[in-house]
């Protein structure tokens, strides 16, 4: 155990994931959410690939026994990418980061629909509180709470936020069971291989021709989210899963300060309250499962903020 080492890398991760977001969201005026799942996604291959080289496991790690669970992991997955990356360019950056949380809710009553797992009133209290955390953040955005009128666009990016969670959550219920068999670099490996594929099918729908910085902004975004992803899965090798996955919520923190200085997005009032419940459901949540002693370390090592 070593939990200093643990948490630094776990803090790495977050940065680069929230810096990544950052770089997709500058460029969401231009770029259609396909084409950014596509860059985020191809550039991210050549950094796992040359993780595992220098790891000297490169065959073993990309060994594939469950091939449709790797395909159900990838759409899964590729759709909370480009659910997330479109409310990206609807809503300011701490909310999408908000409501991205959500997912971690939704894991709970997924692992208890699809996965049988045993969810007693502790747990569902929880739930329940994050979940009206959401509503806290989604009520000024609804007519039927009152208040000033609100952009559509707005609205539609409330909703496919919280579609891209949905996705997300799947997702990791897919790779609770991977996880029992494939290695955890071919897991990450094949997602962004399915991700490239599939996004590489919306280039008849509205691609752009990147020049310049824009480039330079996609391509970073898949570098930053290759490593992100290798910092995430070291950091749960060096401690417990309860020790690290509390501090996925320090995104926030890094998100508003984003948000404030880059793209001057003020945090209201309703956010911030409701961003508040929904990380302490989820850090009552992580909690809760490790004195239960479940395990699920390999999972979240696995898991990014799109699934």
């Amino acid at each position: 155990m070593h939990p200093v080492k643990a948490i630094s890398l776990k803090l790495c991760a977050v940065v680069l994931f929230i810096i990544m977001s950052s770089l997709i969201k500058a460029a969401s005026d231009q770029v259609p959410p396909g084409e950014a799942v596509f860059f985020r996604s191809f550039f991210a291959i050549p950094v796992t690939v040359v993780w595992l080289v220098m790891l000297g496991q490169l065959s073993t790690g990309l060994r594939v026994k469950s091939i449709w669970g790797h395909l159900r992991r990838g759409i899964a997955g590729t759709v909370a990418m480009a659910m997330m990356f479109a409310g990206l360019a609807l809503l300011p950056l701490p909310e999408v980061t908000a409501l991205g949380y959500t997912s971690s809710l939704l894991i709970v009553i997924f692992a208890a629909l699809f996965l049988g797992e045993k969810v007693g009133v502790f747990r569902i209290s929880a739930v329940c509180a994050g979940l009206i955390g959401v509503l806290i953040i989604l009520a000024p955005k609804l007519s039927v709470f009152g208040g000033a009128p609100v952009e559509t666009s707005q609205v539609i990016g409330a909703v496919v936020v919280l579609v891209g969670a949905t996705c997300a959550a799947i997702a990791q219920i897919t790779i609770r069971t991977l996880v029992q068999t494939e290695h955890p670099a071919a897991i990450a490996f094949y997602f962004s291989v399915t991700a490239t594929v599939l996004s590489a099918l919306t280039f008849p729908f509205g691609w752009v021709l990147p020049t310049g910085w824009l480039v330079v902004q996609l391509v970073l975004a898949g570098v930053l989210g290759g490593a992100a992803q290798i910092f995430l899965t070291l950091s749960y090798r060096y401690a417990d899963a309860s020790v690290v996955a509390p501090f996925d919520y320090a995104s926030m923190l890094f998100a508003l300060g984003i948000g404030y200085f880059i793209f001057d997005e003020a945090p209201t009032g309703p956010m911030l309250i409701g961003a508040g419940m929904i990380a302490a459901a989820g850090i009552a949540i992580i909690l809760r499962e490790h004195h239960l002693g479940l395990k699920r370390g390999r999972a979240r090592a696995l898991r990014t903020p799109q699934g």
